[in-house]
Parts: C-alpha cells; structure tokens; sequence
C-alpha cells in the first residue's frame, strides 16, 4: 500500500518550520520504503491562515489533505489544534523534523 507524506518545505528544500503557516508543501508519494513520486505545491497558507479564522483554515487544509489522498504528515511542529485536526482524520503525524525535506522523509519511508 501506498502512502502519501505531506512536509512543508522552503525554497532550498529544507523543512519550513510552520506547518499551518507553511507557504509551500511536498508530497511524496512511498512505495516498498522509497520515494517513487515528489510534487511541490505552492499552498500559501502563510497568507490565508489569517483571513477566514482558525477554523476555516483548518478546513482549508484539510481539504488539500484529503484531496491528495494524505495519510501521514510530517512537520516541526503544529498547534494542539491542528494536532486534533490531523489525528480526527486518523492521519499518521511526524514532529520534530527539520533539515533537508526530502532526506527526513527518505528516512521516514524506511519505517512505512
């Protein structure tokens, strides 16, 4: 089975360490233990995280989320919020990664 990991990611490839605030995330899609697909996607949650309220942001990320079939998601860190949010939809979640976005999930992958 497949699994997709979402990771927010700067522009030099290291892990952004604002989740709900992350202007861009990778999702890499992990196949018998390794990286077989890599998309980035400019989501600017950055700009949108103040505009509708907590809760329509949280639905906005959900959204992409459920929209690019998600199943686990790694990041620095969430709020205890978000953390709910993510654990409602039954999705795996990381914390406490940083560096290089790709090389975190290539270790991630050898768990999955």
């Amino acid at each position: 089975m497949a699994h997709i990991i979402c990771i927010p990611v700067d522009e030099t490839g290291q892990v952004e360490p604002r989740w709900g605030r992350a202007p861009r995330v990778a999702l890499a899609t992990i196949e018998n233990h390794q990286i077989t697909n890599w998309e980035e996607f400019d989501v600017h949650w950055d700009t949108l995280h103040d505009q509708d309220g907590e809760g329509r942001h949280h639905a906005r990320i959900a959204k992409f989320l459920m929209d690019h079939h998600v199943s686990d998601v790694a990041a620095s860190h969430m709020g205890p919020g978000m953390s709910r949010m993510l654990e409602s939809m039954r999705l795996h979640t990381y914390l406490g990664v940083e560096g290089n976005a790709r090389q975190v999930v290539e270790r991630l992958a050898q768990e999955l």
